[in-house]
């Protein structure tokens, strides 16, 4: 079950740091840096704190090149409704917004994440909705939109299975889907139409090296 801290914007605002995404400098975020303690956290802390793991608190290279392929295509999302999946710091929801989106709905089943992703909009200017509702778990289904996003959703065996038959189910209802993905050990690019490519910096002490070579991806229907 997700948990909240007693009060989840104070723990962000103490814990994290505004800061500049590195493919994103439009942008500023609360973040966990090397300076601000949730980067230090260890379970048991998490644990007292009543914290899932902060998962949001980082700008994930796949939601970076998705915000950013956005940011400079605004024409893709401008006036349309968008969907973020798995949205986490919210950063793709976020440039969705700034580039035009009709609506921009944030969706994550962790609600700290929630909170920092409206926390992030507000720090930008930008409006965005939240949903906590797990859209892979069947009915109730995610809302009506035109766009699906991504980011950094093939992690794990199981939920790259499950998350891309679900972004394929989109795209087979003649939605545009968008993947973005550092070329994680369970994704796999069948199917899929590369629209950009970014070398993204990425910290030694989250990745196994310091640029992840990231690619955002249009998600094709089936033939």
């Amino acid at each position: 079950m997700a948990r909240l801290p007693d009060d989840p914007e104070t723990f962000i605002r103490t814990n994290t740091a505004l800061e500049t995404p590195a493919m994103v400098p439009e942008f500023k975020l609360w973040l966990a840096t090397e300076y601000v303690p949730i980067w230090q956290a260890t379970e048991a802390w998490l644990e007292e704190k009543n914290v899932d793991p902060p998962y949001w608190a980082f700008c994930w290279p796949g939601g970076q090149a998705v915000a950013r392929f956005l940011l400079d295509n605004p024409d893709r999302v401008r006036g349309r409704r968008v969907i973020d999946f798995a949205a986490g710091s919210g950063v793709s929801s976020m440039a969705a917004a700034r580039a035009g989106a009709a609506s921009v709905i944030a969706n994550d089943i962790d609600l700290l994440s929630l909170v920092a992703a409206k926390l992030n909009a507000a720090a930008n200017g930008v409006a965005i909705d939240t949903s906590a509702e797990d859209w892979l778990a069947g009915p109730p289904a995610a809302p009506e939109a035109d766009i699906v996003i991504a980011g950094d959703v093939c992690y794990e065996k199981a939920m790259s299975v499950q998350a891309l038959a679900w972004l394929r189910s989109h795209a087979n209802a003649g939605r545009l889907v968008l993947l973005g993905d550092p070329g994680r050990n369970y994704f796999s690019a069948q199917g899929l139409e590369e629209l950009a490519r970014y070398e993204i910096p990425t910290s030694l002490q989250l990745e196994n090296r310091g640029m992840r070579e990231t690619v955002v991806w249009r998600v094709l229907p089936h033939p």
